[in-house]
């Protein structure tokens, strides 16, 4: 019976030190992860300044396009509505001088 005793004693001594080094692996893993994700948050900080550069350009560029863009169909608008106004000019002058040449005619 002494012999059960100390095998078991020595069983759950292993047993203690089995869990033991499974806390410490955990908590080393624990700790591994922290460490790892502070590093890829200062890693992300540190680009903040490059992100948001980034960001800056793509909308500036963005920004341009649409204010040519807005520039083109302004000036295409212009354009028709110059031509319509020398029409409407041409038909006037022809209408003007027309009555000018035989005021009896309306």
């Amino acid at each position: 019976m002494a012999d059960t005793l100390k095998r078991l004693l020595e069983v759950e001594r292993q047993a203690e030190a089995i869990v033991e080094s499974a806390n410490e692996a955990r908590e080393k893993l624990v700790h591994q992860a922290v460490a790892e994700a502070r590093l890829a948050e200062q890693r992300f900080e540190a680009r903040i300044g490059e992100i948001r550069t980034s960001f800056l350009q793509k909308s500036t560029v963005r920004a341009e396009q649409t204010i040519a863009e807005m520039q083109r169909r302004f000036d295409e608008r212009e354009k028709q509505l110059q031509d319509v106004a020398d029409q409407h000019r041409e038909e006037a002058l022809h209408a003007a001088l027309a009555l000018l040449l035989d005021p009896e005619r309306e």
